[in-house]
């Protein structure tokens, strides 16, 4: 099968589920169980006929806001989701800081924005989510330039076709969409605090569905390197790192998203062929970003508790019915202080 496809129904040759050993075998049919119901979900749910149909009971009035005086951090601004997100909350008059990797591509993406709401209080910052000492160096100085910050939308992610290192040793993909998330979250809390009706959201991927929590891998530095499971395995990881910050910052409202199948240069790139088969019925960045939206500016969201998982502006599960991808709150918290632990070597000094 095609290794874009990887997420659609995963099958083993007969010949191949002879050898292998019984605990093999079932870990295998629970494979084929939870990507056959996370594709079947995927096509009622998540393309582009899904959100229009689930658009109608969407409040109208939810959206109608002024953010002007509020300031939203928004990483991998300059195109898909994230420059679709930082569009919409620019037309209402929010301050923008959009967090990229490519200069060039960030000024661009700036000067439309601004072109097309009139909003001028549209910055760039320039950082790559990979690196991991950067991202705490980054977030430092933040603070100590801004007064304010009101919301922080984790968006940036990594799908990597192969196993790479950071400058510190960090497989890459990790980097960008576990720990680098975690460091610009936990260094910008502080700010976050200090600022009215504190939000962070995180951009996340109904691919986590087919994924337990695993903590033993973190490098996936072990077996062989798939790196769409790796990425889903790493959306898990983003949900359960929400639901623990949650907990702990109670003061700030945390959510994590899945924008549903979307047609991005980030999609096109990393999955090649399920961009082409499924084209015509991805969502549009826009359509992606509305749930985002909806979380950083609507007063609905924070009616909902913290901590939570969304997806077309409701509230939903993280699991698959039957799929056995639980985790014990000490797997939970072992993940949560692997990461710590990481994090504190990269803290600046």
């Amino acid at each position: 099968m095609a290794r874009s496809c990887t997420w659609s129904v995963f099958r083993v040759k007969d010949e191949q589920r002879a050898e292998l050993s019984a605990t093999d075998f079932r870990s295998d049919t629970m494979s084929l169980y939870r990507n056959s119901a996370w594709f079947l979900k995927g096509m009622t749910e998540f393309t582009r006929s899904a959100f229009l149909t689930a658009s109608k009971l969407f409040v109208e009035k939810d959206l109608e806001v002024a953010m002007a005086g509020r300031s939203f951090m928004i990483t991998g601004a300059n195109s898909g989701i994230g420059r679709a997100t930082a569009m919409a909350i620019a037309k209402r008059g929010g301050t923008i800081h959009m967090v990229c990797r490519n200069k060039d591509k960030a000024e661009e993406a700036r000067a439309d924005i601004v072109k097309e709401t009139g909003n001028k209080e549209v910055y760039v910052h320039i950082l790559d989510m990979s690196e991991t000492k950067k991202v705490g160096e980054f977030a430092e100085g933040f603070k100590r330039k801004y007064k304010a910050l009101n919301v922080l939308i984790n968006n940036a992610g990594s799908i990597m076709s192969q196993r790479d290192v950071n400058a510190e040793g960090l497989e890459k993909s990790f980097a960008t969409n576990v720990l680098g998330i975690y460091i610009l979250t936990k260094s910008l809390i502080p700010l976050l605090e200090k600022s009215a009706d504190p939000r962070v959201i995180t951009v996340s991927s109904g691919g986590m569905l087919v994924q337990k929590l695993r903590t033993g891998n973190l490098q996936s530095d072990r077996g062989r390197y798939d790196g769409t499971m790796v990425y889903a395995q790493h959306k898990r990881q983003q949900v359960v790192m929400t639901e623990q910050l949650a907990k702990t910052h109670t003061n700030i409202h945390f959510s994590v998203m899945h924008p549903g199948w979307v047609d991005t240069p980030a999609v096109a790139n990393a999955m090649p062929d399920f961009h082409r088969s499924m084209k015509d019925s991805l969502r549009t960045p826009e359509q992606g970003a509305d749930t985002a939206v909806w979380l950083a500016v609507s007063e609905a969201a924070i009616t909902n508790p913290s901590g939570r998982f969304y997806q077309d502006r409701k509230m939903v599960s993280t699991h698959l019915p039957l799929a056995w991808t639980h985790s014990s709150p000490l797997e939970e918290q072992e993940l949560m202080s692997l990461i710590e632990d990481l994090a504190k070597t990269f803290q600046p000094h």
